[in-house]
């Protein structure tokens, strides 16, 4: 037998190496806390790497003293769980469950550990909470819902007469004991957006607007809603976008956050008051370095969380003076149920979802000032490695400071370079702030490319939350400009400080930054591959086919059809002759926000330009790609571009 043969032969009888092990990673939501401190509930799954589907949750209840686990919750196979609330006394929570197949959603009760289902509605839901007096139940529900609520969530059919009608969101309640009676508070033509319960339990404070739900919410107002009659009252109706109405303990006035915002949902501003009854708002925090991003009450203070530079940060804001007291504060991103932070009643315990580019995210909790990445109340994730190392990055541009982070590989040879690539957050209000990067849509594409050897830049130039409401304004009716001249000044700074290769530059955004790769294609030569997701190539046909045109007025100033002139300046298709960089496009089939035919516009148009192009467009998905398969797709295919036109040479 010879040498070769006696070598297969010998391989051949070798047990075959085992499989690669798929890591396990726990995922938290919603998480709240109980008025006394002692306990927590929160959503929980177990997510297999690359699984096929999304893991099924369960409501936990858990000691905020050791972290151990109290009670488990997970009354329907089918179904998603969502928002858990504690009632005033601690004795009861209340969770609701979505059962996206049959349509439906379930209010659940755990009395003392006793789980009751207690009403079930044909539609959607979200925001149980507790009256003062933890008699009632309120929730935000869409009864006969045609889509999920939010402008990312993907579109309903367009088909037969539209725009004649459209779910509303509306407040309901139900009584906590005794006969499941529930009653719509809220009128019938307005959308609710959030809600708080006024102190003597009589009735609400709320944002709403008339209309649709996913285009109005840039103009909804303050109101109050009576539980009594469903009157709703105008408090005020200020000039930019709201979040977090929350009254004061003695009735007499509402707070809430303030600024120019992009999307529902992504929370930046200064704080202000308004008196209850109407009248003037007064900002308490003008000038404040950096952007609030979640508010509530303890006692007769504001305790608020804010992005100030490139730490999380948690405050006391005394509403007479305005005047902050830092609390924590740290480089990690929190998050929590009703705020970014869950507190007890006193406002001493606190608990968060903590995470930051080393350490997966787990709970985190005890006295407000101690929690941390390495206080962790759970461990979970404890055993996952960062596929890379981060640094905070300022630089100047244009006069102003500007923050980013760097990743790099794990891995760095001496006198070696390496490609980068810049990811562009969306928004534009908005930052990229720490995260742990998982084989998921909102941090797979840079682990992989991280694992693959790229260095990773994510910039928040202006436009992005973190240093203040002038800064956040500075790229109105100048989108691409400034930003894209901070974005090449960020790369500029890298390059001295890391080994970047100039020549192997590539760019990835989705919706905002989704239009920052289309902007930068037809206004830069110095990236040689580009990722555009969910983008927009041309405002004056975005602005007739969107869902959400209201947002647009606050930053170009007036509509297209008042002030063509300056959408079509923005447009990446005005100077689409001076495309050359292969660019790689995806999309949601039923995207609201950044509809299909803008990502079509762009591949056509390079195509007629004859530069090297891909389009992607993903069935049945939003603005948020959420089936697995597409996630990875989009994944693979973006790093697959960059491989093809960045790690050769």
């Amino acid at each position: 037998m010879s040498i070769v043969a006696i070598a297969l032969a010998l391989a051949a009888a070798q047990p075959a190496a085992p499989a690669p092990v798929a890591q396990t990673r726990r995922t938290f939501a919603g998480l709240t806390m109980a008025p006394a401190g002692d306990r927590l509930a929160v959503i929980e799954a177990d997510q297999v790497e690359n699984a096929a589907a999304e893991p099924h949750k369960r409501v936990v209840l858990r000691s905020a003293l050791t972290g151990a686990v109290l009670a488990t919750h997970d009354p329907c196979a089918t179904c998603d769980y969502q928002d858990p609330a504690f009632s005033p006394d601690g004795h009861r929570i209340a969770f609701l469950a979505r059962d996206r197949k049959a349509g439906t959603t379930t209010l659940w009760l755990a009395t003392d550990g006793v789980l009751a289902a207690r009403t079930m509605i044909q539609g959607v839901a979200g925001r149980p909470r507790f009256s003062p007096d933890g008699k009632t139940l309120a929730m935000l529900a869409v009864v006969g819902a045609h889509k999920d609520v939010g402008a990312t969530q993907a579109a309903a059919p367009q088909v037969g007469e539209i725009g004649e009608s459209f779910d509303e969101q509306r407040i309901m309640v139900i009584p906590v004991e005794g006969d499941a009676v529930v009653r719509t508070v809220s009128p019938a033509d307005t959308f609710v957006y959030e809600y708080d319960w006024t102190p003597d339990g009589r009735g609400f404070v709320a944002t709403a607007a008339k209309g649709d739900g996913d285009n109005n919410w840039w103009i909804a107002t303050l109101d109050r809603v009576d539980l009594a009659s469903g009157t709703l009252t105008p408090i005020t109706a200020p000039k930019d976008q709201l979040n977090y109405p929350r009254m004061s303990p003695d009735g007499n006035a509402v707070a809430y956050i303030g600024g120019i915002m992009s999307d529902f949902g992504s929370v930046g501003g200064d704080l202000w008051l308004v008196p209850a009854t109407g009248g003037a708002a007064r900002n308490l925090t003008p000038g404040f370095a950096g952007s609030f991003t979640s508010l509530m009450w303890r006692g007769n203070h504001l305790v608020a969380t804010a992005l100030v530079g490139d730490r999380m940060t948690i405050l006391s804001v005394d509403p007479a003076t305005g005047k902050t007291g830092t609390l924590w504060s740290a480089p990690a991103t929190i998050r929590a149920g009703d705020a970014n932070v869950a507190l007890d009643a006193r406002g001493d315990r606190a608990a968060a979802l903590i995470e930051d580019y080393a350490h997966a995210q787990d709970i985190t909790a005890g006295p407000i000032g101690k929690l941390g990445v390495d206080n962790g109340l759970t461990h979970a994730n404890a055993a996952l490695v960062a596929a890379g190392t981060a640094r905070s990055v300022i630089w100047t541009s244009d006069g102003r400071s500007v923050q980013g982070w760097l990743l790099a590989p794990a891995r760095i040879e001496p006198g070696k370079t390496y490609p980068m690539v810049v990811e562009v957050h969306g928004g534009p209000s908005a930052a990229s702030t720490p995260a742990f990067f998982a084989n998921d849509f909102r941090g797979g594409l840079a682990r992989k490319l991280l694992e693959k050897g790229y260095f990773v830049f994510f910039p928040n130039p202006r436009g992005s939350y973190g240093q203040g409401e002038a800064f956040t304004r500075a790229n109105v009716r100048d989108f691409g400009g400034g930003d894209l001249r901070d974005i090449l000044a960020g790369i500029d700074a890298v390059e001295k400080i890391a080994p970047v290769d100039d020549r192997r530059l590539g760019l990835f955004g989705h919706s905002y930054g989704g239009f920052m790769a289309m902007w930068t294609v037809t206004h830069s030569q110095r990236f040689h591959a580009v990722v555009a997701g969910a983008g927009i190539a041309n405002w004056i046909s975005y602005y007739g086919e969107n869902g959400i045109d209201r947002w647009m007025i606050p930053f170009f100033g007036a509509s297209a059809y008042d002030d063509p002139a300056i959408y079509r300046q923005l447009s990446p298709l005005e100077t689409i002759k001076q495309a050359r960089t292969p660019t790689f496009i995806y999309v949601g089939e039923r995207d609201v926000e950044c509809p299909t035919p803008q990502s079509v516009e762009f591949w056509h148009a390079l195509n007629a330009m004859g530069v090297k192009n891909k389009l992607l467009i993903l069935e049945g998905e939003g603005h948020g790609i959420r089936k697995p398969e597409h996630v990875r797709q989009v994944n693979d295919g973006a790093l697959g571009w960059f491989d093809t036109y960045l790690k050769a040479g």
